[in-house]
């Protein structure tokens, strides 16, 4: 009974969590414990709203999905985000990023190393790949879309002809204010702290920008 107690472990902060799963037990032993463990600390998760990342126990996609349903099952917990902790996901991520990025370059956008500083503003006829940071009081202006391949702490308009179907990406999205096309998103008064840093795209649906990770399924279905 306590080596299946001790198969799953719980660690974090108010924040996120880290889920640590034991490899030497079977899926079906540990999918018990992980519902009888956070069984337990349900209290400590009400209502909460999470970033959850698992250790030491390789997973599969169903394998996962399944451990979060549980979750969900025993906690009132919400997971916001998964992060994703195996490097050799995170270097195809890289790879397929870097292979939009050429495709952006072959398709005549452009490409701004160096940081934008405060007062600084820049603008394309296409759409434009900037590495390096924008920080606060700096702008960029793109007919097309912007990728920032650092953080996004200033003001990027996209769209600038009408476009409505342009994005903005960032490694570090935290802007002062997003504009595409005629839609016009600003940042919250009071910025979350220790928000978790991920790459994220922003784009225009239904007349709102929306902010969301930039996964895998998302990167493959942009329109460059």
């Amino acid at each position: 009974m306590n080596t299946a107690n001790n198969s799953v472990m719980i660690k974090g902060n108010k924040y996120g969590i880290i889920v640590v799963l034991s490899p030497d037990i079977k899926f079906d032993e540990l999918k018990l414990t992980v519902a009888e463990k956070f069984k337990e600390s349900s209290k400590f998760f009400e209502n909460a709203k999470m970033a959850i990342s698992f250790e030491g126990r390789k997973l599969s996609s169903e394998e996962q999905k399944e451990i979060l349903d549980i979750i969900a099952q025993n906690t009132d917990m919400q997971i916001v985000c998964v992060i994703d902790n195996d490097p050799d996901t995170e270097e195809t991520f890289r790879k397929n990023l870097e292979q939009k990025l050429m495709e952006l370059e072959n398709n005549t956008g452009q490409f701004y190393k160096g940081i934008l500083r405060s007062g600084t503003s820049l603008e394309f006829e296409t759409s434009v790949v900037i590495i390096g940071d924008v920080n606060h009081g700096a702008r960029v202006v793109s007919k097309g879309n912007i990728i920032v391949l650092g953080a996004l702490k200033g003001n990027a308009f996209a769209g600038a002809c009408g476009n409505t179907n342009s994005f903005v990406v960032a490694l570090d999205m935290r802007p002062m204010q997003i504009r595409i096309a005629d839609t016009i998103a600003r940042s919250p008064d009071k910025p979350v702290k220790d928000e978790v840093k991920e790459a994220k795209i922003a784009f225009l649906e239904n007349g709102n920008i929306y902010i969301e990770p930039l996964n895998k399924s998302v990167l493959n279905d942009i329109n460059l």
